[in-house]
C-alpha cells in the first residue's frame, strides 16, 4: 500500500514534510547490511538522516520533497538535533 505524503501527516501529528528542497551535501556510508545517508538541506544547520540497504546517485544540488520529524541523537554525551526522514523523493 503506497501511501502520499499528505496521508502521512494527517496520520501522524509529528511529521514534518517539505518540497522543493535543495539538497547542499549528500554523505553515505556502510553500516552493516545498511548504508547511511545524511543530507543537508540549502538553508538549514540540521542534517537529515536516513538509511537504506543500497547506495543512491549523489543528490547533491537535486530538489528533494522530505518527509521527517525532528529528532535528538547523543554522540560521546552530547545531544545533536536531528531530522529522521521517513520519505524521501526527487522533485
Amino acid at each position: 500500500m503506497k501511501t502520499d505524503a499528505k496521508t502521512l501527516v494527517e496520520r501522524h501529528k509529528n511529521l514534518i514534510h517539505s518540497e522543493n528542497q535543495k539538497v547542499i551535501s549528500h554523505n553515505q556510508r556502510s553500516d552493516g547490511e545498511w548504508v547511511m545517508h545524511s543530507v543537508m538541506i540549502d538553508g538549514c544547520k540540521v542534517p537529515f538522516k536516513f538509511k537504506r540497504k543500497e547506495k543512491y546517485q549523489s543528490l547533491v544540488g537535486a530538489r528533494v520533497n522530505l518527509t521527517y520529524y525532528p529528532d535528538t541523537e547523543t554522540v560521546a554525551g552530547l545531544p545533536f538535533e536531528v531530522m529522521k526522514v521517513v520519505r524521501i523523493k526527487r522533485s
